[in-house]
């Protein structure tokens, strides 16, 4: 029994470890914020129930079937994360750029915020890239082919260690937006602005960490098979 639960506990503990500095929801928070500018209480509660819900799928489906698809496909892990970090560099520029009289006059927007607005942004642009990027995709992914064991009872309960620890990782992403409008208000106006300007830019630096990372791969890769045709 304690064995089992030492497989479960690592695995648990791996996953947290690796997704949730990843994802970093208290770095999205600010984001999440200004991205919802015009939203109601209620409607921010309902997108950060979709959101969580989305990263849970998403980190789920990326850890069970990522490699698979990537296969039938033909579509490197280098690739993506090149894709996957220009749209985190995109949607950083786009929050940089943002006007801080937006932010202030937000309550005037309130009834252009719409249910059908809140489907549309649910997933793209607040669940993928923003809260689940291609940084996070790429790692459940690699989780994923570590859950297999020689023995069929320890990937059992690794991938049973493995779910758990994605549904934490997806719990505190609830959390966190959810009460992002509590934590935000002890900063204040001008420490929100500065955390969201703070935020955006960390956010823009990953993304183009993400796309050098990929790029990095993809020029190896290349100088590897030079190499192999003048040998």
């Amino acid at each position: 029994m304690n064995e089992y639960f030492y497989f479960i506990s690592r695995s648990f503990l791996f996953v947290v470890g690796t997704l949730l500095p990843l994802v970093n929801p208290p770095a999205v928070t600010p984001i999440f914020w200004t991205m919802t500018s015009g939203a109601s209480s209620a409607t921010r509660a309902l997108l950060a129930k979709r959101i969580a819900i989305n990263v849970l799928i998403m980190l789920v489906c990326a850890t069970v079937g990522g490699n698979i698809v990537l296969s039938f496909f033909g579509i490197s892990l280098p690739i993506v994360r090149v894709a996957g970090g220009i749209l985190v560099v995109a949607s950083a520029w786009q929050l940089l750029n943002a006007k801080d009289n937006d932010m202030l006059h937000a309550e005037k927007l309130a009834e252009q915020f719409t249910m059908e607005k809140v489907k549309a942004h649910a997933f793209f642009p607040l669940t993928f890239p923003i809260t689940c990027g291609p940084g996070s995709i790429s790692a459940a992914i690699t989780i994923g082919a570590t859950i297999q064991s020689s023995s069929p009872t320890y990937s059992l309960l690794n991938l049973t260690g493995t779910l758990t620890g994605i549904l934490f990782v997806a719990i505190v992403v609830y959390l966190c937006l959810r009460y992002a409008a509590q934590f935000l208000y002890k900063l204040g106006s001008t420490g929100t602005a500065v955390f969201m300007r703070l935020s955006a830019f960390i956010l823009l630096s990953i993304g183009v960490q993400i796309v050098w990372n990929g790029a990095y791969e993809l020029i190896m890769s290349l100088s590897g098979d030079i190499a192999k045709l003048h040998s």
